[in-house]
């Protein structure tokens, strides 16, 4: 009876822990399979931004009137429960333990009476800290910044700030990356551009699905095509096609432009959906995705070119 209880005890402990934790697994597997890879220049380690993302000034939200109503110090959300509920949990278990363990009380009913030993009240301790250390750990980086008025102080409200100054330096960058590129390339048109993105991404995602690579290598720098071979390579390895269906781009978005290294870089920001779905070769059973339930997502492609009137190829994807 002493192992059951001890078992009841460690599993309500790791089900606590397993709800702290949250993973979403995707079937994704269209080209890229849903992932961040190729190269974005010197900015490969930087995420893509996209202008549109960024408030413009004219939707800034209107200072809100002073209110002299008695400050509160933000929380952290679920910081009290968690340390409560952890908390009382060790304490009842271990004092109950030992007070048993000594002689006391007349057990837990239904079978559950009986001595634990030493060794038992330092397992549950242990694990009971290590389940507090997660939780306060994971608390702690959800935790938002707080300022010196936010520990207790008073201090006067803060006067409103420009919230669409990241939207204009990113214009502004945008702007200028562009121009940077017309100087080289009086012919380019951002639009034409844009255009020509959808067309790629439709010639790559089929060449894709036919497990070929041969008719787009103009269209991917040679770690792109590298990276895609390896991908179809294992989908021939294990006798599986990726199928994708109903594709809609819905949108196609300039974000980033600049030169480097007598290269000219653009993200794009694409907004498609599309059926995305893997079969066995032999039985046509699908084994990853689904037919019917569409995959939306939105995704930067990052082109490249030399300097001037050159072909462009796809250098990198990143998720948004």
């Amino acid at each position: 009876m002493k192992n059951r209880y001890l078992l009841v005890v460690v599993f309500s402990l790791v089900a606590m822990l397993a709800g702290t934790t949250l993973v979403t697994v995707d079937a994704e597997a269209r080209a890229g399979g849903g992932k961040s890879f190729g190269s974005r220049g010197s900015r490969s380690y930087s995420q893509p931004v996209s202008p549109s993302s960024q408030p413009r000034p004219s939707q800034q939200a209107a200072p809100q009137p002073f209110s002299p109503s008695p400050y509160q110090a933000p929380q952290p959300a679920g910081g009290g429960f968690l340390r409560s509920m952890a908390g009382g949990l060790a304490g009842g278990l271990l004092g109950g333990m030992l007070f048993r363990s000594l002689g006391f009380g007349g057990g837990m009913g239904g079978g559950f009476g009986g001595g634990v030993g030493l060794f038992e009240i330092i397992l549950i301790a242990g694990i009971i800290y290590l389940v507090y250390r997660i939780v306060k750990g994971r608390r702690n980086e959800a935790a938002p910044y707080q300022s010196p008025s936010a520990m207790g102080g008073y201090s006067e409200p803060e006067a409103p700030r420009p919230i669409q100054s990241a939207y204009a330096d990113t214009a502004g960058d945008l702007a200028a990356g562009l121009s940077h590129i017309r100087q080289m390339d009086p012919g380019f048109d951002e639009q034409r551009f844009a255009d020509g993105v959808m067309d790629i991404f439709f010639k790559i995602q089929g060449a894709w699905m036919n497990r070929d690579l041969s008719s787009v290598t103009p269209l991917l720098t040679p770690d792109m095509r590298r990276i895609f071979q390896e991908d179809i390579d294992r989908l021939l390895r294990e006798h599986r096609v990726n199928r994708l269906e109903n594709i809609a781009v819905r949108n196609v978005e300039v974000s980033e432009a600049w030169q480097e290294s007598g290269q000219d870089y653009i993200t794009a920001l694409i907004y498609a959906n599309l059926l995305d779905y893997t079969t066995d070769d032999a039985s046509g059973q699908v084994v990853e995705g689904s037919k019917t339930d569409p995959v939306k997502f939105e995704e930067f492609w990052t082109f490249t070119r030399p300097v001037g009137n050159n072909p462009w190829q796809l250098s990198g994807i990143n998720q948004k």
